[in-house]
């Protein structure tokens, strides 16, 4: 299967993007890639991606699906630069574009930056600089500018802030810089032909029929994908359906490690089994024998040993949501649900308001608030505190519901 990630560079109606082939997917954001039907064998064709209003695409979550056998190819727009910067990594770069960014010849996002309309449409409302560029090659191939004319006209609409950059606007720098000839002749050009000076559109169909036409990606070189922040990227993508709703694995496991009175014994667990089974290949033993000989039995397991929990391991997974019950998974349902309109990210939720909530669903003085967290799983107060924002909304707001039932009745 060919996935391709694309938005305002091509049209729907493009033919090409018709095939059978072809699964035309909206420009890539964060965790994207960690999408299961992405698997190995499959090929990426990263061509636009988002950037302003959600979390663009990392670079390490490209190299990591190459490290499992995706062929990923850039072109056009975000996707030509990140083959600029990963192509001795193993991504394939095609066109016109992705050749100027790997030569240095052009640097910035805002040589392929667009705005667009805000009810998420595909339509690209600006004119990317890239194209501009491209545009007064022409016109100087066409005798309309000469050099110096068009290197003083390209930095006047550089000077345009790229969601500003419309047609309009274009027109307007055009006239303010005394080239309206220039103006009139791309005017004659666009009406004759709606892709004129369109290069993005050129290096995208390029892209998607490379791919089309099976063309080899370069090795990926041996480069290590699996960091702490990598996994809690890839964490943070796991989602199962339960109950007939699909939820956040990470979201199921904070919850557990908030509410489940229980929750130490089921770290302690999972502890124990790492022990025995260590991922590094290393000789398995009792997690009692490992505290013993790393701390002298000073400090308890969950004290000394700070893993980093991979969900995408099923095993894992049913290791430390055991006990969770179908009720469980209804309330991380609806936290999530008061989170998504709180109108702000978790990470806006106040510190002091999390940590009073915790200290009171715990039922432990503030001198054991540490050593409670590091029991859950959750290393010390602040991870607790950082992990438990996300539930607080909700908590909080059934709270009050409650409160003001119980003043009704």
């Amino acid at each position: 299967m060919i996935h391709v990630f694309v938005g305002p560079t091509l049209s729907r109606s493009e033919p090409l993007l018709a095939r059978p082939e072809l699964r035309v997917r909206p420009p890539a954001r964060h965790g994207d890639l960690f999408d299961p039907d992405i698997d190995e064998g499959d090929t990426v064709v990263l061509v636009d991606g988002v950037f302003h209003q959600s979390p663009a695409l990392r670079h390490k979550e490209i190299v990591a699906a190459m490290d499992r056998g995706v062929a990923v190819i850039g072109a056009a727009s975000i996707g030509a630069l990140r083959a600029a910067e990963l192509d001795t990594l193993g991504m394939l770069g095609i066109g016109t574009i992705y050749t100027a960014y790997a030569h240095g010849v052009i640097e910035g996002d805002d040589e392929v930056a667009v705005g667009q309309a805000p009810d998420g449409g595909w339509e690209a409302l600006t004119w990317p600089l890239v194209n501009l560029r491209h545009v007064l090659v022409l016109a100087q191939q066409a005798g309309i500018l000469d050099g110096a004319r068009a290197a003083g006209l390209l930095e006047a609409l550089r000077a345009v802030y790229y969601p500003h950059r419309t047609w309009a606007a274009v027109r307007a720098v055009c006239e303010r810089s005394g080239e309206k000839a220039f103006a009139r002749w791309l005017t004659e050009q666009r009406a004759a032909d709606q892709h004129f000076g369109d290069l993005k559109r050129l290096d995208a169909l390029a892209a998607v029929q490379a791919a089309l036409d099976g063309v080899p990606a370069p090795i990926p070189a041996d480069v290590r994908t699996e960091t702490v922040y990598y996994q809690r990227w890839s964490n943070a993508a796991v989602r199962d359906q339960a109950d007939g709703v699909h939820l956040a694995a990470d979201d199921r496991l904070v919850y557990q490690q908030i509410f489940d009175p229980l929750f130490h014994e089921r770290w302690y667990a999972f502890l124990e089994h790492l022990s025995r089974h260590p991922a590094g290949g290393g000789p398995g033993m009792s997690l009692a024998e490992r505290v013993a000989r790393a701390g002298g039995g000073r400090l308890p397991g969950d004290r000394l040993f700070h893993p980093v929990v991979d969900l995408r391991e099923e095993h894992t997974r049913a290791l430390l949501l055991a006990s969770e019950s179908a009720a469980d998974r209804r309330a991380v349902a609806r936290y999530a649900a008061v989170l998504a309109q709180f109108g702000a990210p978790a990470s806006a939720v106040r510190e002091d308001v999390t940590r009073r909530v915790l200290l009171d669903v715990w039922r432990c003085p503030e001198t054991e608030f540490d050593a409670e967290a590091s029991a859950r799983g959750l290393v010390n107060g602040a991870g607790a505190v950082h992990a438990a924002k996300r539930m607080v909304p909700g908590y909080l707001h059934e709270a009050r519901n409650q409160l003001e039932q119980g003043a009704m009745a």
